[in-house]
């Protein structure tokens, strides 16, 4: 060990993993949501059927909106809603396309906009044009 480093035990934290089938079950190894105390992590969500065999929407708008209906639905499984979510982490395939998708996003958060961080990346799974995870705080 690093000389003046101190190592020791680190807290634990219980985690509890939910899901809801109100929106395509996990395409991988990870689990649509993770609660650490009084917080809720969400995965991020593409736009997925439910079946997650195909994308739905061609354009910006129709994408963010189902993208945002399954958030929707996820903290609705919980008890909460938009007003509970205290942080946004945004992944688009072309930001050119930021203007469409804050107008569709402002719908969902009416007053007291959650923290949010908005990328473009080069690719999304699905070759999809929005990814979006979000965390919650769950009184």
């Amino acid at each position: 060990m690093a000389r003046g480093i101190r190592s020791r035990a680190a807290p634990t934290v219980p985690k509890e993993i939910h899901s809801t089938d109100a929106l395509y079950p996990a395409v991988g190894p990870y689990s649509q949501m993770v609660q650490a105390g009084n917080l809720l992590f969400l995965s991020g969500v593409i736009p997925l059927n439910k079946a997650a065999d195909a994308v739905v929407g061609d354009t910006i708008e129709e994408q963010t909106r189902l993208v945002l209906d399954y958030i929707g639905a996820k903290l609705e499984s919980q008890g909460l809603g938009f007003e509970n979510v205290v942080m946004s982490h945004v992944f688009m395939a072309d930001l050119n396309d930021f203007r469409a998708m804050n107008a569709v996003y402002g719908e969902y958060f009416h007053t007291d906009p959650p923290a949010r961080a908005t990328v473009e990346v080069a690719r999304l799974p699905r070759d999809v044009l929005i990814e979006i995870a979000v965390v919650a705080y769950k009184p």
